[in-house]
Parts: structure tokens; sequence; C-alpha cells
């Protein structure tokens, strides 16, 4: 159960972060002050999803690698913590004050650094997660490698 489960919140959590970075850039780009608005209040609503797929990706990718050795495991194991701090130090303290700073039409220099931090946070936690998913998919197989490699042991899922 866990082996369809952590791929799938893997995938939500992924996708959450790169419809958040990729709206938000392409409203500041082609957007207006309301669209902007609109978007950044809009985000803080769909925090919980990501909050809870990095949890059920975490939770579940912990729980699966118990007492692996594989140097593939132990990278993913490294990135996680790293990915869920910057998802729950930067990129929700951000999501939060953006919507604020929105809300009240406040578009000045706070309001650009906190969307600066929180766009290279975010490309930070999307980079990572894909390494996380490519080197998941290459433990069951699904990305050009078999079970014969090396970095492929017990407790891969």
């Amino acid at each position: 159960m866990l082996s369809r489960i952590h791929p799938i919140a893997g995938a939500l959590g992924l996708t959450t972060i790169l419809i958040f970075w990729l709206s938000t850039v392409l409203t500041e780009i082609f957007g207006s002050k309301h669209d902007i608005t609109t978007l950044k209040q809009t985000i803080p609503w769909a925090l919980p999803i990501l909050v809870l797929a990095l949890a059920i990706t975490g939770a579940s990718g912990f729980r699966m690698s118990a007492g692996a050795t594989a140097p593939t495991i132990l990278a993913k194991k490294r990135r996680m913590p790293f990915i869920a701090a910057n998802g729950l130090l930067v990129l929700v303290p951000s999501a939060i004050t953006l919507a604020v700073l929105a809300g009240d039409g406040d578009f000045g220099v706070t309001f650009y650094c906190v969307q600066a931090i929180e766009l290279i946070a975010g490309a930070t936690n999307i980079a990572l997660m894909s390494l996380n998913i490519r080197d998941g998919l290459r433990l069951t197989g699904r990305f050009g490698m078999t079970n014969s490699d090396p970095t492929v042991a017990a407790g891969s899922g």
C-alpha cells in the first residue's frame, strides 16, 4: 500500500509547487495587479494540500526505507528534511506574507523581496523533489535501470 501512496503523494506535492511557481511567474509577467492579488490570496487556501502531500511522502518514504543502506535511498532520505523545512519554514510563511501584502495593495520592495525568496525556495524544492522522483523511478526499475542496479537494495520502493 505504501508503495502506491508514496509516489502519488510525491507527485501531488511536486505538482502543487510547480503550479504555484508557474502561476506566480506567469501572473507577474502577464497579469494585472488584480490578477496577482487574486493568485496570492488563493495560494494559501491550497497550502494544506502541499503540507499533507509532503508529510505523507516523507512518512511513507521513511517507513519503506527503514534499515535500507542503498546509496540512492540514502540520498533521498538526506534530501527530504531539507524539502520539508524549506516548505514549512520558507514557502508557507512566504505565501501567507504575500497574500497579506497583496490584499493590502502593498506591492513595494518587501513584496518583491519575499516574492524572490519564495521563487528561489520553490525552484529549489522543485529540483530536489524531481531528483527524489528520478531516484524513486530508478529504484523501481521504471527509469531505464534494472533491479540488478547495485543501488537498488532491500527496502526500496
